[in-house]
């Protein structure tokens, strides 16, 4: 079983290129899985409660639930418009999230480790989440405010969880990637635990705890149980144990703390074992710095892809953004990714096969050669591919299939078939040449899904590349030529800004 997460996003705000880069790759990493033929589970969805959403709320003159209802459609919308395969999307103000809430926090609390106590000190209602007097500069340059608390509060026993957290990580070395942020969450255990509060009495916009009502759990018991209500927990579904064995979320560094220390001690806490593993990445930049805001550097999807397309979009933040440091947006660089990669080399490729099929072959595609010079490259660019996405490695993962298309490219200025007259010598390049656009299509597909789709059929091939299942797809020689081929308008216009 393969589940993917992306965090739950806060209803207080619209949809970002930031939201949207880590729920691109988690549906990349979903399409390549159902590639694979695993189950499949892909989760994403919208954190409903809280102090910072009670406060958008009166600000726009609503009820709270109000102001969730308004603005998950918006990232419903927002996935729907961008090809977003998700299976499932949670609100975290559904009753079957507050089961599973209740559910965890009576276990943790049977267990003794959640008690009552008071708190009084800084509190940083952007980041829900208490914070000491020497991060407070930080935090108020990035124009997060922070105000002082106090009042009676539940808290986890944190500290219990200290060794148990290095053991499990000793034992799991992969359950943190990439190593630079197993290492950050291994030095925050090191430095020493310390209790966190979990419930608030000041607000009653939460889910109630449920041996004293008169507290709502905070934020963190809140969000991050999202991910085993969505699994099945808190039902009787039978599905849950295999469904949250195969679990993987995909994070910000800005939450690391949370989902590699909190998250694994709570589970812990309540007789689970943590997700399989957390795969953290870096901030998306808009001139060096974090989106945000007050910053009103947060730009929407939608603005970008009336430039370049939903394939185009997709493709940018998947290939030119390394997984793990921080990256930097420019729309410059977009337009330029697309033009070389998508316009001049995909397209390319695209459009000259199909035109020589039809001045050469009348427009029936030829088989490829068994012995093919392309068939070694082939080979080794589904391998690396696959190993690619395995290491959650999107950019690296398309690297493959583009290196691909620039050898057929290769291939085809060095036979000219274009010059050669009809026959077997030059169906033997064509088959070449459209077997390569089969693999390129298929193994494009979790990035680019809709031009992969359409250059599938363009190639006379039924269906669409998500109906192959790998590794078998991606033998050489799964063009089985005699096809239809047809030509159409470019796959990637080229874009002149």
């Amino acid at each position: 079983m393969f589940y993917v997460t992306t965090p739950i996003y806060y209803v207080n705000d619209e949809p970002h290129i930031g939201h949207a880069y880590t729920t691109l790759i988690a549906d990349a990493l979903a399409r390549w899985h159902r590639l694979a033929g695993e189950d499949t589970l892909f989760l994403t969805g919208t954190d409903e409660h809280g102090l910072k959403v009670q406060r958008a709320a009166e600000k726009n003159g609503i009820t709270p639930q109000e102001q969730a209802d308004r603005f998950a459609v918006r990232f419903v919308e927002a996935w729907r418009s961008l090809g977003i395969s998700n299976d499932d999307f949670i609100r975290t103000t559904e009753p079957r999230h507050h089961r599973a809430v209740q559910k965890l926090l009576q276990a943790c609390y049977e267990r003794g480790d959640i008690e009552l106590g008071h708190y009084e000190g800084l509190y940083s209602v952007a980041d829900e989440a208490y914070v000491t007097a020497e991060e407070v500069p930080e935090l108020e340059r990035q124009g997060r405010p922070v105000i002082r608390m106090e009042e009676e509060n539940y808290f986890f026993k944190l500290s219990r969880y200290e060794q148990a957290l290095l053991d499990w990580y000793e034992d799991h070395p992969g359950f943190v990637t990439p190593d630079i942020r197993r290492n950050e969450a291994l030095g925050f255990i090191r430095q020493g635990l310390k209790d966190f509060s979990i419930s608030r009495t000041s607000i009653d916009w939460g889910i109630p705890l449920p041996w004293d009502p008169r507290h709502v759990t905070y934020v963190w018991f809140d969000a991050l149980t999202n991910y085993l209500t969505a699994a099945g927990y808190g039902t009787e579904d039978p599905a849950f144990p295999a469904r949250w064995a195969g679990a993987r979320h995909l994070i910000g560094k800005d939450i690391l703390r949370f989902h590699c220390v909190y998250w694994p001690a709570m589970l812990l806490s309540a007789g689970l074992e943590p997700p399989r593993a957390v795969h953290v990445h870096g901030y998306l930049l808009v001139g060096g710095e974090k989106m945000s805001k007050t910053r009103l550097n947060q730009i929407a999807p939608a603005s970008l892809v009336e430039v370049v397309g939903v394939d185009g979009f997709r493709y940018h933040f998947l290939a030119d953004q390394r997984f793990g440091p921080d990256g930097e947006f420019s729309f410059e660089g977009m337009v330029a990714r697309y033009n070389a990669d998508l316009a001049n080399n995909f397209g390319n490729l695209a459009a000259r096969v199909a035109a020589v099929v039809a001045s050469k072959c009348g427009g029936v595609g030829p088989a490829p050669s068994a012995d093919s010079p392309l068939a070694e490259a082939a080979g080794r660019a589904f391998e690396e591919t696959a190993s690619a996405w395995e290491r959650v490695a999107p950019s690296e993962a398309l690297e493959a299939p583009w290196r691909l298309i620039r050898e057929a490219n290769a291939y085809l200025e060095a036979n000219e078939p274009w010059k050669m007259e009809p026959g077997p010598a030059v169906e033997a390049v064509l088959g070449d040449a459209l077997e390569v656009l089969r693999l390129v299509a298929l193994l494009a597909s979790p990035a680019v899904p809709g031009a992969c789709g359409d250059l599938w059929q363009r190639i006379g091939l039924p269906g669409s590349p998500e109906d192959a299942r790998l590794p078998d797809a991606a033998v050489w020689g799964g063009y089985p030529g005699g096809l239809p081929v047809r030509k159409g308008p470019p796959l990637f216009p080229r874009i002149t800004v």
